[in-house]
Formats: structure tokens, C-alpha cells, sequence
């Protein structure tokens, strides 16, 4: 007779899990904030446009000079404003001008061509919120305006001799300005589609804002009404705030330039942000 089948039977062997499989590291956490992505965005940035310094930090030292110098020689470096000399009055809203401009210029141009070129995504697809992209975007535009002010003061400073009466004043409206232009660079590139509509924006909203801020003039010499849109100007806010760090002398209360470049601020952070959080026109 057979012996029963479970007479023969084995108890199976223990299958235990390969090597690979239980040494394998686990995902590491960021966090509800990845600074370490923010960083590598902002020092993309930087890089940008430092590898092509002759353009975006050469070019405005020499065209703000070249302003400097058509204005003194056409007017007179004597006519005085404000008690000043006209080319002391004149330097902080030249400066003030490169800066916002090279602000502006950075970020807008950054988005624009990473739509054109199609590799915008490469930015989207990290694990980085609509808040650290603005964020890194707005920080790479105020450190290229920035860099391009203490330049251009820097080289001016040869020329023209301009005292600091109040330096808070001076840095506020240096920072602020860069971060408001460059925030106002962050919606242009999100809403342009193509480089003519960047243009637009240029040619329309930041050079007609800018000339018509009291950059080269005092805006008491206006009429009425025109006086009553210089003032509705934040553009000119922040300009009078910063010359009136270096010269002493405001054609508005210094403390309604600080609310008002504080508040415009806030308020275009806030519009970037849900631009890039509703991905419009960065996702298809």
C-alpha cells in the first residue's frame, strides 16, 4: 500500500524579500517649504543673466550715463531743484530708472522665453508651490536691479556729487522698486504670448509710467489735473521716495511712498501668485 501523500509532504521554505527591496531608502520629505528648490531657481536666475553681463549689467551703466550727460548739456548742470544742483536732483531717478528697468527686464524675459522655447515645464514639474516660484522668479529680477543700481551709483558717483540724508529711505525705495517691477515682469511673461505682446507692455505701461513719474523733472512745474495723475502714479511714488533719501527734499509725504510701494507690492505678489497657481498659460 502507498504511503499517504502526506507523509511525503515538506513544509515550504520561508520566502524572504530580495536585498534590493528592504535597503531601499525612503523618499525623503520636503517639507511644507523646499527652500532648497527655491535657492537652485533663484541661482538659476542669477546665472542668467551674469553669464551675459556686458548686456544686463555693462549696457545700463553706459546708457544712464549717456542720459546723464544729454541732460547736462542740454539744460545745464546748474539750474538748480529743490535747493540741489540739476544734475544731483537728476542722479537718484536715473538710477532709480536702470534699476526698475533691468528688474523688469529680467524676470519677464525669463518666462517669455521659457514659453517660446517650450521649457518652461523643466520649472513646473519640481516640487516647488506657485508661492516659491514667484518667489525665486521675484528675487532673481530685484537682485539684477539691484546689482545694476550700485553700479550705476557706483560710476555716477564720479560725476556727480550726491549726499545720503536718509538711507532707510534709500534702500526701502531701492528694494521696493526692484521688487515691484519685477513682480510687474512675473504677470507680463505669465500673460505674453509671444514677444510683441512684451513689447507692448514695455512700450505703453513701464516707459510711459516711468518718464511721466517725475524722473527728470519735479512734478510741482505741472498743471492741475497732470499733478493729480502724477500723484495717482506709484511709479512716482517710489522715485520720490528714493531721491528724497539722497537729496532730503519730497514732493509727497515720505511715509505715503513708503504705504504705497508696500501696498503695491503686496498686491502684485498676490496676482503672480494666482497666476502661476491657476497655471494660466503656462499649462496646456
Amino acid at each position: 500500500m502507498s504511503a499517504p501523500l502526506d507523509s511525503f509532504s515538506r513544509p515550504s521554505p520561508t520566502v524572504s524579500p530580495p536585498a534590493s527591496v528592504v535597503s531601499m531608502p525612503q523618499a525623503r520629505r520636503l517639507g511644507a517649504f523646499n527652500g532648497r528648490g527655491l535657492w537652485e531657481l533663484y541661482l538659476k536666475e542669477v546665472r542668467r543673466f551674469l553669464k551675459v553681463y556686458l548686456q544686463t549689467l555693462i549696457a545700463p551703466v553706459i546708457t544712464t550715463l549717456i542720459f546723464l550727460a544729454i541732460f547736462v548739456l542740454s539744460i545745464g548742470p546748474d539750474m538748480p531743484r529743490h535747493d540741489v544742483g540739476f544734475t544731483t536732483f537728476l542722479a537718484p531717478g536715473l538710477i532709480m530708472m536702470a534699476m526698475v528697468q533691468n528688474a523688469f527686464a529680467n524676470t519677464s524675459s525669463s518666462i517669455m522665453i521659457g514659453k517660446v522655447q517650450g521649457n518652461i515645464v523643466d520649472v513646473l514639474m519640481p516640487p516647488l508651490s506657485p508661492a516659491e516660484l514667484t518667489l525665486a522668479f521675484t528675487l532673481g529680477g530685484v537682485t539684477r536691479g539691484l546689482m545694476v543700481g550700485i553700479l550705476v551709483a557706483a560710476v555716477m558717483a564720479f560725476f556727480v556729487p550726491f549726499p545720503i540724508h536718509h538711507p532707510f529711505h534709500v534702500v526701502y525705495h531701492a528694494v521696493g522698486a526692484s521688487l515691484m517691477l519685477s513682480l510687474l515682469g512675473v504677470l507680463a511673461g505669465v500673460w505674453a504670448e509671444k514677444f510683441d505682446h512684451m513689447a507692448s507692455v514695455t512700450n505703453f505701461i513701464i516707459t510711459p509710467l516711468s518718464f511721466l513719474s517725475g524722473t527728470f523733472y519735479t512734478i510741482d512745474s505741472l498743471p492741475g489735473p497732470a499733478r493729480l495723475l502724477a500723484h495717482l502714479n506709484p511709479f512716482f511714488y517710489m522715485i520720490d521716495g528714493f531721491r528724497y533719501g539722497f537729496i532730503g527734499h519730497d514732493q509727497a509725504t515720505p511715509g505715503l511712498g513708503l504705504v504705497v510701494v508696500g501696498v503695491a507690492n503686496v498686491g502684485l505678489a498676490l496676482g503672480c501668485w494666482a497666476m502661476i497657481r491657476a497655471g494660466y498659460k503656462l499649462k496646456s
